[in-house]
């Protein structure tokens, strides 16, 4: 992706999340805190607007747990977009943990959004209870033995073949907060079915295959529950690459009226 330059917004409940400076229509990119989705490469689907939450990059955060569910992450976004006096609607992008973050906002305020990039969408619903069980292990695991020792684990395990090839990069978060995103992780989901049933932004909704933390299954109900929503999947990293033309060429087009 364009590095774009850089500025610090005014701190939202006690942390300070970083955004680079904004076009004619922000677009909030929302990434995933532990995915490799940002190595892949997409340049043209570059973003003029983004954000880093907390506790990524030089956004900061601390050890409470609730403070990084998606929810709270969404009423963070919002209330950077207030800081920015974006008063006109934007696009939204979001990957993994961004997505969420994105969804939420956009059923919360759904008047702020333009369309909506939804990146790898995490698991939700019925599927989260063992990810949440495995990310409150992960937790107990950093608090006993350290980050290392569960980055170590978590390395020996399998990675899916579309980014397999893709160098791997450890969590951002600190030591002294990981356990607590780790948690609220497993406190967080996507919103219900039916609020987003409700949404009427054009959305195009990107997957990958072969990912239990970003299973299809959650892809498809996204896709199907978005009205006008395209769905696109890859198998493979060069599929992978196509995705900044799909979303340059999605966020392209005139938004549709109403």
């Amino acid at each position: 992706m364009a590095e774009p330059s850089s500025c610090t917004a005014t701190p939202a409940r006690g942390r300070s999340p970083s955004t680079p400076t904004a076009g004619s229509r922000a677009r909030p990119t929302r990434s995933g805190w532990a995915s490799s989705i940002g190595r892949a490469s997409w340049t043209p689907g570059a973003a003029r607007s983004a954000t880093t939450r907390a506790p990524h990059g030089r956004s900061t955060g601390g050890p409470v747990a609730t403070g990084y569910t998606y929810a709270s992450l969404a009423d963070d976004l919002l209330a950077l977009l207030d800081h920015l006096g974006a008063a006109e609607p934007c696009d939204g992008l979001g990957a993994s943990m961004g997505c969420g973050t994105v969804l939420h906002a956009a059923v919360r305020a759904p008047d702020r959004f333009f369309r909506l990039v939804l990146l790898i969408p995490p698991t939700a619903w019925a599927s989260r209870e063992a990810y949440a069980r495995a990310n409150r292990s992960a937790a107990d695991t950093v608090e006993r033995e350290g980050a290392a020792a569960w980055r170590a684990a978590r390395d020996r395990g399998p990675r899916p073949a579309v980014v397999a090839d893709v160098p791997e990069f450890p969590p951002t978060p600190a030591e002294r907060v990981l356990p607590s995103v780790l948690r609220g992780l497993a406190l967080a989901d996507l919103p219900p079915p039916a609020p987003i049933t409700a949404l009427r932004q054009p959305a195009l909704v990107l997957a990958w295959a072969d990912d239990p933390g970003h299973p299809l299954s959650t892809a498809v109900t996204l896709a199907d529950r978005l009205p006008g929503a395209r769905l696109l999947g890859a198998r493979t990293c060069a599929e992978v690459g196509t995705w900044g033309e799909r979303m340059a060429e999605f966020l392209s087009r005139p938004p549709h009226p109403g």
